[in-house]
């Protein structure tokens, strides 16, 4: 529609228009004019809608009312001129969402003899393009390529590809863009020494006007270029397979738990031995160096980066890669779970001095970051850490249990291997003997336990399971079956002990040894008798035991019943005990009583005496002092009444006699005043004639029973004393007195 009005106001500056009045126009050249306006060249220039083509019919009626037919001629002229330029490239009109890349088909120069693109003005591809609008041109020199504008949606990535540039040297994968970084000016990048191929520097988010002879842009959308040959659609496509395979138009995305192991397909190799690059240009300090995370790749080579897989891993993020350049494996990061350490073992990194010593000879252990393994284990936690550049062996901390049971495996995995230890007993016996054994690692230890063997599986397997098995086998054989069996825990005891220094060898703690019970093998029916027949033993013996407790059973039954009865008879028994009792303090009542008495009578027949004495001694001294002669006299009398009195005693037999009599007296007075019977109702006889003949000679039983009390008490016999013998001391007292008396004067 707006495509008319210029052409009406050409029409109208040209003069077409009726000037000073209507002229008249035949109805031929009418036709004529409409004939070549409608199917003449510009009416393929000029697409026309139905209000247009209502427009062009008031526009033809006017021009044919008003033209002559010389104005005609000239229009028609004109409009072949028209044609004409437009053939001939004179005027092009390009959109604004498009680009036009010019083709020079002719100069003065010649052609491009290098290259595809002129720089010098040759015939051939000019490196600018133009932009949206009307462009002018000398005839038949330019040819015009309107190509679309290069579009990379948000969070792709677009890939491109140069024809023209200096070639890739044979170690070189990718096109530099150290020095040539805008592909926007095909000139700049080719005269600052950009080389054709696929390039490392990638296209973001956005729109690029890009000199599509030059530049070959490959994204998620299709390809972007200007075809060459009919051979490029298959090679371009090919590209973008390639690049599609390896996910390259997204980004990478590393999520949690994840990273990504990099591996560079640019630059330069790595030395012999190596196998993998180190870490580079990862310091944001040194902006020079630093690719953040392989983003910039000519950065990473600046570095001193190489092909190759990379050391360094990225971490959780979205990286805008050039997959070209540098794919990405994701693989899980490593877990040391809490009661666990890892030991790295690490294939990289520069060669360091042993730490272990000259007296360990198990390969090498270094500071972390050289090759060989971490003296410093991992600590429970979640690691980044790159398994192509070294492995992690997890070696738990806590208590594990070893078993050597088939079919049973620890939490751990490391005993899934082992099984019973077969036994030759000492009497010939072949028994398999079920065990555990309790181990400790320290964390500190735990890197020498890797340096020896690798892992701790392999420690179990190779090491373990040998030295355990060779050391119960030697138990085993100087044992028999049933010491075995009967023994098991001395067994486990000393075995306890004895492995600790065998396990401490080997940097490992041994906690405990638990042994479980010897059995036979399948088939195998030796073993079951012997455990019968120790089982009939048991049961014999528990058999003896049961008749003894059940014996002592019994006994216990009888006393329980005689208890019992005695319970029953408890009042009677407990009435005569009483009884007895009751008649027992009585009879020692009444004996302290007697006691009693016979101690009164003595004590007045001492009195009695002292009486005498003093009585004697009182008369003495008032007859001395009536007169010498008196008291002679006195004296004389007092010995002879003294001696007299002695002689007398001792005529009687003794002053016990004497006693004995009058204590009798006493006694029988008492028997009188209490009214107790003398003569018992009942009397039992002896059964024997006495010397008297009959019965009469065993006397009173009442008098028996007090002569031997009194007997007991006073210590002499019932039966005459002799005459006792004179007291040596009353003798010489009576000789004294004598000679006291004899010498006192007489007269």
């Amino acid at each position: 529609m707006w495509r008319l009005k210029p052409l009406k106001r050409f029409v109208l500056l040209l003069g077409l228009a009726p000037l000073g009045g209507p002229q008249t126009v035949t109805p031929a050249a009418t036709r004529l004019f409409r004939f070549h306006f409608q199917l003449g060249p510009v009416r393929r220039i000029l697409p026309l809608t139905a209000t247009s083509r209502k427009r062009e019919k008031d526009i033809v009626t006017v021009i044919s009312e008003s033209l002559s037919v010389g104005n005609i001629a000239l229009v028609l002229g004109l409009v072949a001129f028209g044609l004409l330029a437009w053939r001939s490239g004179f005027i092009r009109y390009i959109p604004n969402n498009r680009i036009g890349v010019v083709e020079k088909l002719w100069a003065l120069k010649g052609s491009v003899t290098k290259g595809l693109i002129a720089l010098e003005g040759e015939a051939g591809f000019q490196p600018a393009v133009l932009r949206g609008g009307w462009h002018l041109f000398p005839p038949f020199k330019f040819r015009l390529h309107v190509m679309p504008l290069v579009t990379i949606p948000q969070g792709k990535v677009g890939y491109v590809f140069a024809r023209d540039g200096e070639p890739l040297p044979p170690t070189q994968a990718l096109a530099s863009n150290a020095t040539a970084t805008d592909y926007a000016d095909a000139a700049a990048f080719l005269r600052q020494g950009g080389q054709r191929g696929p390039q490392r520097r990638v296209l973001r988010e956005g729109t690029y006007a890009l000199n599509l002879a030059q530049f070959v842009v490959v994204s998620a959308d299709g390809l972007y270029y200007l075809s060459l040959s009919p051979d490029e659609a298959a090679l371009f496509r090919s590209m973008a397979s390639v690049i599609a395979e390896r996910a390259g138009f997204e980004p990478v995305v590393i999520r949690e738990d994840a990273v990504g192991v990099v591996t560079v397909h640019d630059g330069p190799s790595l030395r012999q031995g190596e196998v993998i690059a180190p870490t580079v240009g990862d310091d944001p300090a040194a902006p020079a160096t630093y690719h953040n995370s392989f983003q910039d790749p000519e950065k990473f080579l600046a570095g001193g980066g190489q092909r190759g897989r990379q050391l360094q891993v990225l971490v959780e993020g979205t990286y805008y890669l050039n997959r070209l350049f540098s794919t990405v494996e994701l693989i899980p990061k490593t877990v040391v779970e809490v009661g666990n350490v890892g030991v790295v073992v690490s294939y990289t990194g520069a060669t360091g001095a042993d730490l272990s010593g000259d007296g360990y000879r198990h390969g090498e252990m270094v500071k972390t970051g050289q090759r060989g393994v971490w003296s410093e284990p991992l600590l429970p936690g979640k690691y980044p850490f790159n398994t192509y550049a070294g492995k992690i062996a997890i070696v738990p901390t806590t208590n594990f249990i070893l078993k050597w049971v088939k079919g049973e495996v620890g939490g751990h995995g490391f005993d899934e291997h082992l099984s019973e230890v077969l036994l030759i007993t000492k009497d010939a016996f072949e028994p398999i003997l079920p065990l555990s054994v309790v181990v400790h690692i320290d964390y500190k230890k735990a890197p020498l336990v890797i340096q020896q063997f690798g892992d701790v599986k392999k420690l179990v397997e190779q090491t373990l399971d040998p030295m355990v098995s060779a050391y119960f086998k030697n138990i085993g054989q100087t044992k028999t079956l049933i010491q075995l069996i009967q023994e098991r825990s001395d067994i486990q005891r000393s075995s306890s002990d004895d492995m600790k220094a065998k396990f401490s060898a080997y940097n490992l703690e041994l906690k405990e040894v638990l042994i479980g019970t010897p059995s036979s093998q399948p088939n195998d029916r030796a073993i079951e008798q012997i455990l019968t027949q120790l089982r009939a033993r048991q049961i014999a013996e528990e058999q003896v035991e049961t008749y003894s407790r059940q014996e002592k059973a019994s006994v216990k039954e009888r006393e329980l019943r005689e208890a019992e009865a005695r319970a029953k008879q408890q009042t009677a028994i407990t009435e005569s005990e009483l009884s007895i009792t009751v008649q027992s303090n009585a009879g020692k009542a009444e004996y302290q009583r007697s006691l009693q008495q016979a101690a009164q009578i003595r004590a007045l027949a001492e009195a009695e005496s002292d009486k005498t004495k003093l009585l004697a001694s009182g008369d003495a001294q008032r007859l001395r002092a009536l007169g010498e002669a008196e008291a002679d006299k006195a004296a004389r009398v007092g010995v002879g009444q003294a001696l007299a009195i002695e002689e007398q005693v001792r005529a009687y037999g003794g002053p016990q006699l004497q006693l004995t009599r009058e204590v009798m007296s006493r006694f029988a007075e008492a028997i009188q005043t209490s009214g107790v019977d003398v003569v018992p109702k009942i009397v039992v006889g002896g059964g024997a004639t006495g010397p008297g003949g009959g019965a009469g000679g065993n006397g009173s039983l009442l008098e028996s029973l007090l002569a031997v009390l009194l007997s007991d008490k006073l210590g002499v016999g019932l039966s005459p004393a002799p005459a006792a013998a004179a007291d040596p001391a009353q003798t010489a007292w009576r000789d004294r007195i004598r000679r006291e008396v004899s010498a006192l004067p007489k007269g």
